[in-house]
């Protein structure tokens, strides 16, 4: 239904005068971000006819259920985004990203399933706040890839970050760094982003923090984690069970492994619920189940859960919960099982390296939070000014020089793994597993 707004030709919205501050307010909060608007100029001798007629179709309006929130206090203006098929016409994915993605997709899920023996490492920045220094790593990671074939390595590319409080929650959701949360840019940048992280033939990961910017991402996207926070949150699971990418539900934060287990569940089975489609429009989404879905170990509030006997535990439940699963495990190198020191994340690469070496088959895949260079930093509260080069903003990481020597001792740990079960039956496999593990599968 469009809107007829009558502007008076004298009318300057940047004037501070009341009676521009008040025809402002009624524009802004009352037509433009639910209607449709056409506006022209018309000569009028007093601007509060004009706001008296704009109080009166609004009022028509909300007594045709036509209401954009304005009587809700807490609500401010509401701003309409771009749809993701409109921005993906803008951003396309090439058909060399095309065949990256795919390719990165089909490993992974062989990886989780146990068709493949190699190891999935999600590696790259806690989150991405600098387009450029990530393409600058990108580049870098891509150089040496060829240096760890038993590697399956994408590139950590976080737009979103959750917040125990508040603070900066990414990319997307503020892009200048500068609390302005230009958002429709914001996903731009994201999209814009991996499309030249993946024409460089890098596959990227990604967390589902927020149920609606996955469609504007998906298309590039190999592997998503669904977090800690959110693995308990229905909605997350039927996004989940919807993706054509594998998915890893992390523990919880307090360690316990059996919401990640029931996300598990979720997401595999179908799922109807209200959604969005392509073209922006509120819809009911049917969803035929992810069948490629894990579980990721990350520590919680009673410590780190990396180690071997944490492993055969989760192992065990996986595998009681779900007998015909590959009972697939990812373990996080960072957050609880580095005591959030990313100093520690070598020794966790370690623990996992010797687990491989012992010829576990289960343990699918690891995370690790690397960038440029070491530590973090605090974002300046006047904005991005003043930061240090290639340093997080958010959780620390290790640098790159430390990020190739985990590489290489993953890459020898899962050469070993093969050579130790090469030959075997996988019932043996199996076998051997539950016995090197403690784990007596009933």
């Amino acid at each position: 239904m469009p809107l007829l707004i009558i502007i008076p030709h004298n009318y300057n919205p940047s004037s501070s005068s009341p009676r521009s501050t008040v025809l402002a307010k009624y524009i802004s909060r009352n037509t433009i971000n639910t209607l449709r608007v056409l506006s022209f100029r018309f000569y009028a001798k007093n601007t509060n006819k004009v706001v008296s007629i704009i109080r009166a179709m609004s009022t028509i309006l909300h007594l045709n259920g036509i209401d954009n929130g304005s009587d809700n206090k807490n609500a401010g203006d509401c701003d309409r985004l771009l749809s993701p098929a409109a921005m993906a016409n803008q951003i396309p994915l090439s058909s060399r990203a095309e065949k990256t993605v795919r390719a990165a997709r089909e490993a992974c899920a062989n990886v989780i399933s146990g068709i493949d023996d190699r190891l999935i490492v999600v590696v790259g920045p806690c989150s991405i706040h600098d387009p450029e220094q990530a393409l600058v790593y990108a580049r870098k990671l891509k150089a040496c890839l060829g240096l760890f074939p038993d590697l399956v390595i994408l590139m950590r590319s976080y737009f979103e970050k959750p917040r125990t409080t508040v603070g900066w929650k990414g990319l997307i959701n503020d892009p200048e760094l500068n609390g302005t949360f230009q958002i429709q840019n914001g996903l731009f940048t994201a999209r814009k982003l991996l499309k030249d992280l993946t024409d460089l033939g890098l596959p990227l990961a990604i967390e589902l923090l927020d149920t609606f910017s996955p469609q504007y991402l998906s298309d590039f996207i190999s592997w998503g984690a669904i977090g800690a926070r959110t693995t308990e949150s229905q909605p997350h699971r039927e996004i989940a069970s919807k993706n054509l990418h594998s998915v890893g539900f992390k523990n919880g934060t307090d360690g316990s492994i059996s919401v990640a287990i029931d996300a598990m569940k979720s997401a595999s089975s179908p799922h109807s619920f209200i959604g969005m489609n392509r073209d922006g429009v509120a819809s009911i989404v049917r969803t035929e189940g992810n069948p490629s879905v894990h579980v990721v170990l990350r520590g919680g509030a009673k410590g780190p859960n990396y180690s071997e006997a944490h492993v055969a535990q989760s192992i065990k439940s996986i595998y009681k919960q779900l007998p015909d699963k590959h009972p697939s495990i990812m373990i996080d190198c960072s957050h609880g099982n580095s005591e959030k020191d990313h100093r520690n994340q070598p020794k966790v690469v370690h623990s996992i390296c010797e687990q491989l070496k012992a010829g576990n088959p289960f343990i699918s895949g690891v995370m690790i939070e690397s960038n440029i260079n070491e530590g973090r930093q605090d974002l300046p509260s006047k904005g991005p000014v003043g930061l240090k080069y290639g340093v997080s903003i958010t959780d620390a990481c290790i640098n790159f020089e430390t990020t190739l020597t985990v590489l290489e001792k993953l890459q020898e740990a899962v050469v070993q793994r093969r050579k130790l079960v090469e030959g075997l039956s996988e019932d043996t496999k199996f076998l051997v597993a539950s016995n090197l593990l403690s784990v007596h599968f009933e």
